[in-house]
C-alpha cells in the first residue's frame, strides 16, 4: 500500500481513505474506513471517464448489476455512488494477497490448493451466470486468496448478458490477454463460456506458475489463444481433464461451471476449504496482512456529510497495478463477516491499534495474527474496541473485598491472599471479546512486591505457545497487578516488552486483564484447575 500523494482525496463519500493500494485500467483503489469502522476497498474512476456520460450511464447499470452478486466466494459490493462528480464504489476488503501475487513470490499452488480454488471460484461463476451476469474479467488478479476460501472479485465490467452497451467504444479492453476466451479475442461477444474458459486459464497458472499460453507481446498471446493448444504442465489427473475442457476452443464444448465445481468437489468446495486449504507460508502471510491493518495509524480525518473530494489533477498516479478491482497485494484482514463454510475463518479488521516502543506493535504479531489465522467465529469489530479501558492508575482506594472474598488483604500487608493462589486456566479474547486467541493458564503462588509471582503461558488456536513471567506491582483489596514480560526462548511473534496486567476475582474465577492496547487488551476468564 502507498501513502496517500497530495493529488489525491482523503475521503470518498462516507469513507476515510488510509491509503492507496493500487490503480487500473478504469480507475484507482484505496484502502478505507467507514466512520462505523468498517474496512473496504473504495474504486475510484480516473476523472476522464466521468466526462463520458456513456460511461456513466454503463457505470451505473454495472454497479447495480454488481450489487446482485453477494455469494460465497465473492467479495460483495457494499457501497457506491455512480452519479458523484468522480464515480466511486466500495467493496469488502478482503486479507489475501491475489493469486498471482501469491504465485510470483511464492511459485506454484499444491494441487490440493488449486482444487480447492477451482472449485470455489467455478461455485461463484455459477452464480453469478444465475443472475444473468457475466464476469467478463476472470484473472489471476481478480482472484483473492483468504483463509476460508479464494473470492472472485472486480465485478466493475461485469454487465447483464442482455446490455447492448460496449466498453470497447471507450477505448476499454475487456479482458486480459492470456486469459480472454477466444471468442472475445475474435469479437463474438462474452457468454458463460467464456468466463469457464478464463477459469481454465487461471488454474493452470495457479499449478505451474506460468499462463498456458505464454508469449512476449500480448498480439503473441492473442494469436496462442485462438490457434494454438495450451501448455498444462504439472497439471494431472482430474485436474488436467478439467482444465482441458475449460480450455476448449468452442463455446460450445466447454462444461458448465456447475459441472466444474461438482468434479472438483462433489461435496462442494466448503469441505475442501474446511480444514485449511492454504499452504503454511499463505497462512502466515495472509495473518501479517491482517496485522499490517491492525496496526494502522490513522489521522482524525473529518468526513463530509455527502460526496467525494475530486482529484485535483486526472493522474494515474504510480502505485503498484493490482488491476481494476478491490485486491490489496501483498497487504491484502479482511472481508466483512458473510457466510463462510463450515469451520473456516471470516474476520472483519476495522480498528486500529498503538504500536509499541520505537514503532513496533506488540504481541498482535503472534495474539492476534494467529488468532485470525485460526478463529472458528466471524467477527466484525468497531474502531473503538483497540482503545484500552484503562486509566493507567492502579491504584485502588476500596477497602471491600469482592464478593467472593478472595480479594480481601490488610492494607500494606503486600502479601498475594490465599484465595488467588494455585493453578488457574481459561479461554482468552481480545477486541473486547469479539477474537478468540486461545488458552491462558498461570500457577499464582505466594510473592512479596517485586518478585515473580507465576508464569502465563498462552497457547493459540494453531498451537504456538508464548510465556510470560509476571512479576507483583501491587496488592489492592480487588486485585493484583503486575508487570508482564516474555521470556528468553519465546518464537518470534511472541511479545519481549512489558505490559501492566490484572487478575481480579469474579465469582470464583481470576479475570485477567492486560493494558496493551497493540494486543487488543487481551482478556481471559480463568477457572481454579485444582492442579
Amino acid at each position: 500500500m502507498q501513502p496517500l500523494a497530495g493529488d489525491e482525496p482523503t475521503t470518498v463519500g462516507p469513507y476515510r481513505l488510509l491509503g492507496r493500494l493500487g490503480s487500473g485500467g478504469m480507475g484507482r483503489v484505496y484502502l478505507g474506513r467507514s466512520a462505523g469502522g468498517r474496512t473496504v476497498a473504495v474504486k475510484i474512476v480516473h476523472p476522464h471517464f466521468a466526462l463520458d456520460e456513456e460511461f456513466r450511464a454503463r457505470f451505473r447499470r454495472e454497479v447495480a448489476a454488481a450489487r446482485r452478486v453477494g455469494g460465497a466466494w465473492t467479495a460483495p459490493v457494499l457501497d457506491a455512488d455512480p452519479d458523484a462528480p468522480v464515480p466511486w464504489v466500495a467493496t469488502a476488503y478482503a486479507a489475501g494477497p491475489s493469486l498471482a501475487a501469491a504465485v510470483a513470490d511464492g511459485g506454484p499452488l499444491p494441487a490440493h490448493t488449486v482444487r480447492a480454488l477451482g472449485a470455489g471460484l467455478a461455485e461463484a461463476l455459477a452464480a453469478v451466470h444465475e443472475l444473468g451476469l457475466v464476469h467478463r474479467d476472470v484473472k489471476p488478479s481478480n482472484v483473492l486468496l483468504t483463509l476460508d476460501g479464494p473470492l472472485l472479485i472486480d465485478f466493475g465490467i461485469a454487465r447483464a448478458t442482455d446490455g447492448t452497451a460496449s466498453l470497447t467504444s471507450s477505448g476499454v479492453s475487456i479482458g486480459s490477454p492470456g486469459y480472454m476466451s477466444p471468442e472475445q479475442i475474435l469479437g463474438k461477444g462474452a457468454t458463460g463460456a467464456a468466463d469457464v474458459f478464463s477459469l481454465g486459464a487461471v488454474l493452470a497458472y495457479a499449478a505451474n506458475g506460468e499462463p498456458p499460453f505464454p508469449g512476449d507481446s500480448s498480439a503473441a498471446l492473442l494469436y496462442k489463444v485462438v490457434h494454438e493448444e495450451p501448455e498444462l504442465g504439472a497439471l494431472g489427473g482430474e485436474l488436467r481433464s478439467v482444465a482441458e475442457a475449460c480450455l476448449a476452443k468452442e463455446p460450445g464444448h466447454r462444461p458448465g461451471p456447475a459441472e466444474v465445481a461438482r468434479r472438483l468437489a462433489p461435496e462442494g468446495a466448503a469441505r475442501l476449504v474446511t480444514g485449511g486449504w492454504l499452504p503454511g507460508a499463505l497462512v502466515e502471510r495472509v495473518s501479517r496482512s491482517a496485522v499490517q491493518v491492525l496496526n494502522l495509524e490513522t489521522a482524525e480525518v473529518a468526513v463530509p456529510a455527502s460526496g467525494p473530494v475530486e482529484f485535483s489533477s486526472p493522474s494515474v498516479g504510480t502505485g503498484p497495478s493490482v488491476g481494476t478491482g478491490p485486491s490489496v497485494g501483498t497487504a491484502t484482514v479482511v472481508p466483512e463477516p458473510r457466510d463462510a463454510p463450515p469451520g473456516g475463518v471470516s474476520v472483519s479488521v476495522a480498528a486500529t491499534s498503538a504500536p509499541g516502543a520505537g514503532g513496533r506493535g506488540r504481541r498482535v504479531s503472534c495474539t492476534v495474527a494467529l488468532a485470525v489465522a485460526g478463529a472458528l467465529a466471524a467477527v466484525t469489530v468497531s474502531l473503538g474496541f483497540l482503545v484500552g479501558p484503562w486509566s493507567g492508575d492502579d491504584r485502588d482506594t476500596g477497602a471491600s473485598a469482592d464478593s467472593s472474598g478472595a480479594g480481601a488483604t490488610a492494607k500494606g500487608d503486600g502479601r498475594i491472599p490465599a484465595a488467588y493462589l494455585g493453578t488457574w486456566e481459561g479461554t482468552a479474547t481480545a477486541l473486547s471479546g469479539n477474537l478468540p486467541i486461545g488458552t491462558f493458564r498461570i500457577t499464582v503462588a505466594q510473592a512479596a512486591e517485586g518478585d515473580e509471582l507465576g508464569r502465563l503461558r498462552q497457547t493459540d488456536q494453531l498451537g504456538g505457545v508464548c510465556t510470560d513471567v509476571l512479576t507483583l506491582k501491587a496488592v489492592t483489596s480487588t486485585k493484583l497487578v503486575a508487570s508482564s514480560a516474555g521470556v528468553k526462548g519465546n518464537h518470534d511473534g511472541c511479545d519481549p516488552g512489558p505490559n501492566t496486567v490484572y487478575l481480579t476475582p469474579s465469582h470464583g474465577d481470576l479475570v485477567y486483564t492486560s493494558d496493551s492496547s497493540a494486543e487488543g487488551n487481551p482478556v481471559a476468564v480463568m477457572s481454579k484447575t485444582g492442579d
